[in-house]
C-alpha cells in the first residue's frame, strides 16, 4: 500500500527523472515527504517562474522531459510563463499542479483554479487525476505526449486529498520517444530537387536532436557543401566554425544573409518552422506559397503547411531523416559550393567585434569570454537588446552549448543557467541577463547559492528597457514613456545573496574581473555597464531616433 504521493513520485523516477525544479506548497506535501526516499533531487527555486523555465532549461540541456512541481492558483499562475516558453520552444515538459480537495471543487474554494481553461492553449494536454489508482497510466501518457510530434508542455493537476489516498497499484513503464521513419520514395524526391537546385539553402530548428542525427546531418550538409543556417536562437544545432554555416536567421541578421534566403531556389527547412522570428514577421518569404521551392521537414504532421505551403512535406523524426539523407552519395554538381564558403567567409567577418559607444564594449566583451571558456561552455540569456550582442558574436561549437528562449521571454537566462549548472556541475555556465531582464528572476541568485552551484551571471545595465525604448524611437522618436530604469548596484546585491559580486565599467577592466568572478567557488556576478547610446551593434540608440525623424515620425 502507498500513498497516492508515494506512487507519483515513484512513476517519476521510472521516467528516467533525476530533478524536479519548484516552490512547495501545502498541496502537494504527501509528494514532497516521498522525495525524502527517492533519488530524485527536488532544486527549491524562489519563485514558480523561474523554476518552471529552469525545468524547460533542464529538458533542452538534457533532452528529456523537465519536471517542475508547484502548488495551487498563485503558484500555477507564476508557474505558467515557464509553460509558454515550452510550448513556444517545442520542448517536452511536465508540470505537476497541486490542487485543492476533491470535495471543494466547483465552489470557487479558497486558491481553485480552472487549469483546462487556464493552459488550455498552452499546454499539449492538461489533466486532472481524480484516482491514485490511475497516476501510473497518466504519469506515462503526459511524458509520452510531452515528447510526442512536436514536443511540449503537459499539465497534471494533483488533488490534495488524492495524493493521501493509499492504495495497491502496479507501476506504469519508462515512455520512450517514438522515432517516425522518413519515406524513402521522398528522401528521393529531395536529393532530386537537390541535384537541379543551383542556390539551396538549409535551415535547421527543432529541439529533439540526437548525438548520432547531429553527426548524420554535418555528414550530408558536408557532402554536399550545403550552405546551413539556423532559425532564431538555435545556434549551437551546428558548429559555427564549419565551413558550410551560414549564420543565424533571425531578429537582426546579417542583411546578406537574409538576401540569400530570398534568392534560394530550394529553401529546406529541417525542423524549423519559420516562425515570425526567423523570417522578419512573415515579411523574408511570400505566404503561402514562397515562389521558390520549399521542402520541410518536422515530426508533427500539424507543422507540415502551417504557414508556408510545402512542395515535398516529410513528417519524419529529424534525426531518422538526417541519417536516411546522410545514407544516399553527394549529389555530382554542386554550382553552390563557392558561394558556400563565401557564406561563412561572410558569417565570420560578421561575427567579428565591432566599434561601439561608450567605455565597455560588449562585442570585446564577448569575445574575451569566448577565447577564455571551454568550447563545452553553456551560454544562456533571456530577451533584450543585450541579447543581440551575444546572438552576433558567441560562435557555438556544440549541442546543447546556447539555452536561450525563442519565445523572448524575459528573465530566463538565470534559471537557465541555474538548470545546467544542476545537470552537468563539471561545466562552465554563463548566463547573460539585461537590467531588466534580470530583476524578473533575480532571486534564483539565491536558488544557486543554496545549491552552491558554480555559474557566473553578466549583468548589462543600459538604465532601460532596451527592446522597447528601441522600438518607441523608431515610433515616437524622443518620447520617452515607462521605459527608464534606475537600478540597483547589482553587485552588492549579489554579494549580499552570498554570490561574488564586482562591477565593470570599461573594456579593459573585464579581463581581470572575469579571472576573479571564475576563480570565485560558488555563484558569481559581474555588473556590467553599458552605454545608453549602445543600443544595438549597427545603430546607436541617436541614430535610430534620427532615423524616425528623417521619416517624418
Amino acid at each position: 500500500m502507498r500513498s497516492g504521493g508515494r506512487i507519483l513520485i515513484d512513476q517519476l523516477a521510472i521516467q528516467g527523472v533525476d530533478t524536479i525544479f519548484g516552490v512547495p506548497g501545502e498541496s502537494f506535501l504527501e509528494a514532497l515527504d516521498a522525495l525524502i526516499e527517492s533519488p530524485i533531487r527536488f532544486v527549491n527555486c524562489r519563485q514558480e517562474g523561474g523554476a518552471a523555465m529552469a525545468a524547460e532549461a533542464h529538458a533542452k540541456f538534457t533532452g528529456r522531459p523537465g519536471v517542475c512541481f508547484v502548488t495551487r492558483a498563485p503558484g500555477a499562475t507564476n508557474a505558467a510563463s515557464g509553460v509558454h516558453v515550452a510550448q513556444q520552444d517545442s520542448t517536452p515538459m511536465v508540470l505537476l499542479v497541486g490542487q485543492i480537495e476533491r470535495a471543494a471543487r466547483y465552489r470557487d474554494a479558497f486558491q481553485e483554479v480552472d487549469y483546462r481553461l487556464l493552459f488550455g492553449g498552452m499546454a499539449k494536454l492538461v489533466l486532472e487525476i481524480d484516482d491514485a489508482a490511475r497516476l501510473p497510466e497518466h504519469v506515462h501518457r503526459a511524458f509520452r505526449t510531452a515528447m510526442a510530434g512536436r514536443p511540449g508542455p503537459v499539465v497534471l493537476v494533483l488533488p490534495e486529498d488524492m495524493l493521501i489516498d493509499r492504495i495497491d497499484v502496479e507501476d506504469g513503464i519508462r515512455a520512450l520517444p517514438v522515432a517516425h521513419h522518413p519515406d524513402p520514395h521522398a528522401i528521393g524526391q529531395l536529393h532530386g530537387l537537390l541535384a537541379k537546385a543551383e542556390r539551396p539553402l538549409v535551415i535547421l530548428g527543432g529541439s529533439d536532436w540526437t548525438t548520432a542525427g547531429r553527426v548524420a546531418l554535418e555528414n550530408w550538409i558536408a557532402s554536399n557543401d550545403l550552405p546551413v543556417g539556423c532559425g532564431f536562437r538555435r545556434q549551437s544545432l551546428f558548429d559555427n566554425l564549419h565551413r558550410c554555416w551560414a549564420g543565424a536567421v533571425g531578429l537582426g541578421p546579417d542583411p546578406k544573409l537574409a538576401q540569400r534566403v530570398k534568392d534560394a531556389d530550394l529553401l529546406i527547412a529541417f525542423g524549423s518552422r519559420l516562425s515570425e522570428t526567423a523570417t522578419a514577421g512573415y515579411t523574408l518569404l511570400n505566404v503561402p506559397r514562397m515562389g521558390q521551392i520549399f521542402v520541410q521537414i518536422h515530426p508533427d504532421p500539424a507543422e507540415l503547411g502551417h504557414v508556408y505551403q510545402p512542395d515535398l512535406a516529410i513528417c519524419a523524426d529529424l534525426s531518422a531523416t538526417a541519417q536516411a539523407l546522410s545514407g544516399h552519395p553527394p549529389v555530382r554538381e554542386r554550382p553552390w559550393a563557392a558561394e558556400t564558403e563565401a557564406l561563412h567567409a561572410r558569417y565570420m567577418a560578421f561575427s567579428e567585434p565591432v566599434e561601439a559607444p561608450g567605455a565597455l564594449n560588449m562585442s570585446k566583451v564577448v569575445q574575451h569570454l569566448q577565447a577564455n571558456l571551454p568550447a563545452d561552455a553553456v551560454v544562456t540569456n533571456g530577451a533584450g537588446n543585450y541579447a543581440i550582442w551575444v546572438q552576433r558574436f558567441w560562435r557555438y561549437r556544440l549541442a546543447h552549448t546556447q539555452l536561450s528562449p525563442t519565445s523572448g521571454s524575459m528573465g530566463y537566462g538565470l534559471p537557465a543557467a541555474v538548470a545546467a549548472a544542476v545537470a552537468d556541475p563539471s561545466r562552465r555556465v554563463v548566463a547573460f541577463a539585461g537590467d531588466g531582464c534580470f530583476m524578473m528572476t533575480c532571486q534564483e541568485l539565491a536558488t544557486a547559492v543554496q545549491e552552491n552551484l558554480k555559474l557566473l551571471v553578466l549583468v548589462v545595465d543600459n538604465g532601460m528597457y532596451g527592446t522597447i525604448r528601441m522600438h518607441q524611437e523608431r515610433e515616437h522618436p524622443g518620447r520617452v514613456s515607462g521605459t527608464a530604469l534606475k537600478n540597483s548596484d547589482f553587485a552588492a546585491m549579489a554579494r549580499a545573496m552570498g554570490a561574488h559580486g564586482a562591477t565593470v565599467r570599461a573594456t579593459e577592466e573585464f579581463p581581470a574581473a572575469l579571472d576573479e568572478a571564475l576563480a570565485a567557488p560558488g555563484p558569481a556576478l559581474l555588473h556590467l555597464i553599458q552605454d545608453p547610446e549602445a543600443l544595438t551593434p549597427a545603430r546607436s540608440l541617436s541614430t535610430i531616433r534620427e532615423e524616425a525623424r528623417a521619416a517624418g515620425r
